[in-house]
């Protein structure tokens, strides 16, 4: 849970007052201890209440003193470089609360203006506006262009990206597989003896063809020489 921001004014109640200045004393103390031994660090401290006789120091009066003397042994221009008085002191509060304050009001008038567009945007008439409106919408409205157009140009970079460097997977071919010099030899005599065989069956084509037509001589043609033709030719001489 975190604590309540302290108004840093001035006490009025001399009692809260009291109780409040015992209870950051020792809350600063612990805080000196803390920062020496954290960042190994000389530092000291004295404290100086309203009723008290005697100032608080830390962490000894002897410690304070060597401290002190160290610091008082480097030159002036180190010694006053982030001193500060009262003066000064709240004057940088003033000059960082102005600062905030401008910005909260240039925030506050980005939204107003931002409303004002979107209103005009669904009809709204900008001839009430002011010269000071119609340029602070105008700024409103250059600015959101300006991010719609570098957010478009974001994603087309992307998209380029992502197309450049889409890569395709391409199968590798398999390696070539070692024959040995008995199997490469077989494979030569195997494809040189092919065409022989060929040329071998087509001179034994004609051949058995020659073959096949002697064969079916005797159902196709007469016989010759001197053989017995009675069979075939009649001794009865035809008379018509």
């Amino acid at each position: 849970m975190s604590r309540k921001k302290v108004k840093l004014a001035y006490i009025q109640n001399h009692t809260t007052r009291k109780l409040t200045f015992k209870k950051r004393k020792k809350g600063f103390m612990k805080k000196m201890s803390e920062i020496t031994t954290l960042c190994d660090v000389e530092a000291c401290a004295v404290v100086y209440g309203q009723n008290d006789t005697q100032p608080e120091v830390w962490p000894s009066p002897s410690g304070v003193q060597g401290t002190y003397a160290k610091f008082r042994t480097m030159p002036s221009m180190e010694q006053t470089k982030k001193q500060l008085n009262m003066e000064t002191f709240l004057r940088q509060r003033i000059d960082k609360a102005k600062d905030q304050l401008r910005k909260q009001k240039k925030e506050n008038r980005e939204k107003e203006m931002s409303i004002l567009m979107s209103q005009c945007l669904t009809g709204r008439s900008l001839h009430d506006l002011s010269m000071g409106d119609l340029t602070d919408l105008g700024w409103v409205v250059d600015h959101k262009v300006e991010d719609i157009n570098r957010k478009v140009k974001k994603v087309h970079d992307e998209l380029a990206w992502n197309v450049s460097n889409q890569v395709q997977v391409v199968p590798k071919p398999p390696p070539p597989q070692a024959i040995s010099g008995g199997t490469m030899n077989m494979q030569q005599t195997q494809s040189q003896a092919a065409p022989m065989e060929m040329m071998t069956l087509q001179d034994q084509q004609p051949q058995q063809q020659m073959g096949a037509i002697g064969a079916n001589t005797g159902d196709d043609f007469l016989p010759f020489g001197d053989q017995n033709h009675q069979a075939l030719w009649s001794n009865t001489p035809y008379y018509p």
